[in-house]
């Protein structure tokens, strides 16, 4: 005995079909949109990437493939292996250099980020003045080799403003540019100068992201502003200090301006930082490939240093919840 179905059996098919239909119909139009977006995206980022392939990954391609070769730009580069760098690790002025780089690094951060954050949180605790801000960026806004030309001429050791005032006070003039042990000091608290406003608008953009109640919190309990500063500000700026560590190391590693319209390199070459050392090998005595192997270095150094205050400051971690 046969039973007969009470239901048609094409009903679930055709509405399974259409539905089927209407979700595929959604996804492709939801595919294309992104497509779309996707297009408009890569149109915004084509001009920045191809200033980073043509002007950045491209040269330094190019340098570490130099730094293998003797290349003159005269002749065709010839290829000589590891010769520019055994030359480099015996070369005592490469490491005066190197040591001479180092000690303008460490006065300068040292200086310029305990400066930029009593500005910073002195900026953010005292007052919101926008045009306040404004000055302390001021100096950020002239070039590097502007600011030295103004300094070379204010520390001047017989005409400058700086020491006639030293003069006036009947101290003897001091040779900031010209003596071995006032040069790095000298061209680095310049830099200070120049850098510090833009430093502490880093830092004061990072101190709005704590939040008051905080702040407001620890007054109620009684606590100072010192304390304030090493229990909250500190712990939740870590990230942001660190972060600007990092731009700043990497940035006072390059000095090269400065050095080279106040002092070029002297006296007795107790400014020749590496930049300015490399600079004078490869267009001074036309020895790029020498060069190139110095700067492969310093990029080697420089990684190394950022990897390492990136783990020791754990600038990817907040301990804001």
């Amino acid at each position: 005995m046969t039973i007969a179905s009470s239901s048609p059996p094409s009903r679930l098919p055709t509405g399974g079909a259409a539905e089927a239909s209407s979700t595929t119909g959604t996804r492709q139009g939801v595919s294309g949109e992104d497509r779309g977006d996707g297009r408009l995206a890569a149109l915004f980022i084509a001009p920045a990437l191809l200033g980073f392939l043509v002007f950045l990954l491209w040269p330094t391609l190019r340098g570490i493939y130099l730094s293998f070769t003797r290349f003159n730009l005269l002749t065709p580069a010839e290829w000589v292996g590891l010769d520019n760098y055994v030359r480099m690790v015996n070369d005592p002025i490469f490491w005066d250099s190197l040591w001479v780089t180092v000690e303008y690094v460490v006065i300068n951060i040292g200086v310029q980020t305990v400066a930029a954050l009593a500005i910073a949180v002195l900026l953010q605790r005292l007052t919101q003045s926008a045009m306040l801000r404004g000055i302390v960026l001021t100096p950020y806004l002239m070039s590097n080799v502007v600011a030295g030309l103004v300094w070379l001429w204010l520390l001047d050791t017989q005409l400058g403003i700086g020491n006639e005032i030293i003069s006036g006070l009947g101290v003897d003039r001091i040779p900031f540019l010209a003596d071995e042990t006032w040069a790095i000091p000298t061209i680095a608290l310049i830099n200070v100068w120049r850098h510090v406003g833009y430093t502490a608008l880093l830092l004061f953009a990072g101190l709005q992201a704590i939040p008051n109640d905080m702040y407001e919190a620890a007054r109620v309990d009684g606590a100072s502003e010192w304390r304030m500063f090493w229990r909250i500000t500190m712990p939740l700026l870590r990230p942001v200090v660190a972060v600007v560590l990092i731009m700043t190391v990497i940035g006072s590693f390059q000095v090269f301006d400065t050095v080279a319209v106040t002092t070029a390199g002297g006296p007795a070459n107790a400014t020749n930082v590496l930049q300015y050392y490399i600079y004078g090998s490869a267009f001074g005595r036309f020895q790029f490939g020498y060069a190139s192997a110095m700067s492969v270095a310093l990029l080697v150094v420089l990684s190394a240093i950022t990897v390492l205050q990136y783990r020791l400051t754990r600038a990817g971690r907040t301990d804001l919840g």
